[in-house]
């Protein structure tokens, strides 16, 4: 049975733009942290490549008192090389976001899309995914 989502939150990994990233290594890392499993339910690597992480139907783990009712996606990504936040979204991942996006936006109708960063004091996902993707 699937959940009523009002929101669809875009993350980044807070890795170096050249770090490849997994959905394994992100699964390692949140059960590191005592979840059951990756907390986002998409990942978008560098190369555009958009790959499954938890199952919809499925609450989250990516963003405090909003896991019940949205759908997080994540790019890897957001540190310069300095190891500072930053915009490092290859062309192709943000293709792949902006198909992404606007498949679950069709989906969901009514499902708002923000970044993290309007919900934590965090810079993720590195820019104001609220503003870019209002069109959707």
């Amino acid at each position: 049975r699937m959940r009523k989502i009002l929101e669809i939150i875009v993350h980044c990994t807070a890795t170096f733009p050249d770090q490849r990233v997994t959905v394994a290594d992100i699964t390692r890392w949140h059960k590191q942290r005592g979840w059951k499993t990756i907390g986002y339910h998409y990942v978008v690597d560098q190369d555009g490549n958009v790959f499954p992480g938890r199952p919809l139907e499925q609450a989250g783990a990516h963003c405090l008192d909003h896991n019940k009712s949205s759908i997080g996606v994540v790019y890897c990504g957001g540190l310069n090389a300095e190891g500072k936040p930053a915009d490092t979204r290859t062309d192709a991942q943000k293709a792949a976001l902006l198909g992404l996006l606007t498949d679950l936006k069709q989906r969901f109708p009514e499902a708002g899309i923000h970044g993290h960063r309007d919900f934590a004091k965090k810079a993720c996902p590195c820019f104001d995914a609220t503003s870019e993707y209002a069109a959707l």
